[in-house]
Parts: structure tokens; sequence; C-alpha cells
């Protein structure tokens, strides 16, 4: 009888596949279609913007003469068209990683079944959109850059909510807050090349660390103040240590063979990349717990605490 009850708590669903389906063949030939149409028109102009600042470079070292106003306007006029034929490619491979996701989903759906909808669902809808725009703000308005040739890496608080989404509200919906506002914070700045990789990873973040934390440890249950302590330091710990050698690792892997950014470049870009998402792991633990360990009582008594 107990287990008739949990199996009508859940219906087999094949909409989620269908649609996850369709939007990875769509994105497939999306990016096929963008990276030989305008990314390749990017590389023309990648060059030409490479060809103008080594050309001014030459006029302030003195061993060449022109006009350096002209010159000035022309880069960051190159740097913007380069940056406006890099965006469909970007969005096109968003769209592939977003397709996957969702494809995955689908199958679990297709094959285990959906629970039935429970009454915090539109809640926690609510703290995950209020997440996602935390992520987006911490990202694109608390960043310092730092150029490694054409491309970027920075010191950014985009993670300390990323972290504190999947501490709040479970690894699945943390995972898709931190993804969403980190990736639009690409999206709307220079780092539009890496918002499928952020995409990515910051899904990775969540997962781990609602994994760690809700899954293993049960975190959102009634424990001891040390034990809420040390789980929430360690599951945050963990969810950055992954970031820590994947993003730099992958990060070469996608701007080498996905971008087709030259090999010196990449791996200068990774070394940088290694010390400012150390720092930035460092920063999201630290704070993503405080800030944890602070909203945990005051949302309980509330009422808006919501177990993953």
């Amino acid at each position: 009888m107990k287990q008739e009850n949990t199996a009508s708590e859940k219906a087999k669903n094949y909409g989620l596949l269908i649609v996850g389906a369709i939007l990875l063949i769509a994105g497939i030939a999306f990016a096929i279609y963008t990276y030989n149409s305008s990314y390749q028109n990017s590389v023309v102009t990648g060059t030409q913007l490479k060809e103008a600042k080594a050309q001014l470079s030459a006029i302030t070292e003195g061993t060449a003469s022109g006009d350096t106003e002209a010159l000035k306007a022309e880069i960051t006029r190159l740097s913007d068209e380069k940056l406006s034929l890099e965006r469909p490619y970007s969005y096109s491979l968003t769209l592939v990683f977003f397709a996957i996701l969702l494809t995955a989903k689908g199958i679990y759906n297709a094959l285990i079944g959906v629970p039935k909808r429970e009454k915090y669902d539109v809640k926690r809808l609510a703290q995950a959109g209020l997440l996602a725009a935390l992520c987006y703000i911490g990202f694109a308005f608390f960043k310092i850059d730092i150029p490694v040739g054409p491309e970027k890496a920075s010191f950014h608080f985009g993670n300390v909510f990323c972290v504190l989404a999947a501490l709040l509200i479970g690894g699945y919906w943390g995972g898709m807050a931190g993804a969403v506002g980190m990736t639009i914070g690409d999206f709307t700045t220079s780092y539009v090349t890496s918002a499928p990789k952020t995409f990515l990873l910051k899904l990775c973040i969540g997962f781990i660390v609602g994994l760690v934390a809700h899954i293993f440890f049960k975190l959102s249950r009634d424990h001891s103040a040390k034990y809420v302590t040390g789980v929430t330091i360690l599951a945050s710990a963990c969810g950055m240590a992954f970031n820590v050698v994947a993003d730099p690792l992958v990060g070469y892997f996608y701007k080498t063979y996905l971008f087709g950014v030259p090999q010196d470049i990449t791996s200068a870009l990774m070394k940088i990349s290694a010390l400012t998402t150390s720092v930035n792991a460092v920063v999201a633990v630290i704070a993503a717990s405080a800030i944890y360990l602070a909203l945990r009582p005051a949302l309980k008594k509330s009422g808006l605490f919501v177990e993953p």
C-alpha cells in the first residue's frame, strides 16, 4: 500500500524531453551556422584589431608615426565590432548547454517520473530569481578586470551568491540561479565569449554545494550550531575547490578548441585564471558561509526557510 502511494505521487512526463531535444537540435544547427559566419568574421576583425594595437604601441614607443587619436578610435570601433560578431556564437553555445541540461532532466522525468507539485515551489522559484539577480550584480558590478592579450580574467563577487543560492535552496535551483545570473552577466559585458563556460561551471558549483550540504549532510534539518557551521564551510569549500580546478582547465580547452584562441594566450590566461579563481574561491567560502549562517535562523523564524 505504501509503495502504491509513493508511485502515485509521481507521473512519467515526456514534455521536457521533447522540448530539450528540439532545442538541442536547433542549438547545434545555430552553433554551426554562427561559427561559419559571424564568428569567422570576428576572427578577421580580431586580426585587424591586433594590428591596430601593434601600430599604436609602435607610435607610443616612438618607432613609428601616426594619428594616435584616430587610431584609438579605430581600436574602439574594432573592439565593439569584434564583440558584436562573437555574440551569436556565444548565444548558440549557451543554448546547446542549456538544451543538454533540459534533455537530461527530460530523460529523468520520462524514466523516473515527476513528483507532484509542492506548495513551496513558487517560494523557491522567487528565491531563485532573487539569488540569480544577486549573482548578476556580484559579477557585473563588483569585479576587477585583468587583461590577458585579447582575453580577460577577473576578481568578482558572483561566486559568493552562487554558493549561497545552493546552500539556501538546494543544488538544482541554486545551480540554476548561479548559472542564469552570471551567464547574463557575461552576455551584458565584454565577457560574452565566456558565457557558455560560465553557465556550465556555475551550474556544477551549485550541484556540488547542494549535494554535499543537503544530500550527504542534510543541512536543512535541525542540527547543532557547530554541525551547521562545519557543514556549511565544507560544502562551500567543495564547490569552490571544483571551480579552482575546473575553471582554468575547462577555460583552456574551451577557448582553444571552440573559439580558436592561440595556445600561448590561453596558457597565459589559464595561469591568471588560476590565481583569480583561487582568490574568488576563498572570498566565496568565507562570505557565503557567513551570510548563510546569519540568514538561516532569520529565515526559519519568518517562515521563509525552504528545505531543498
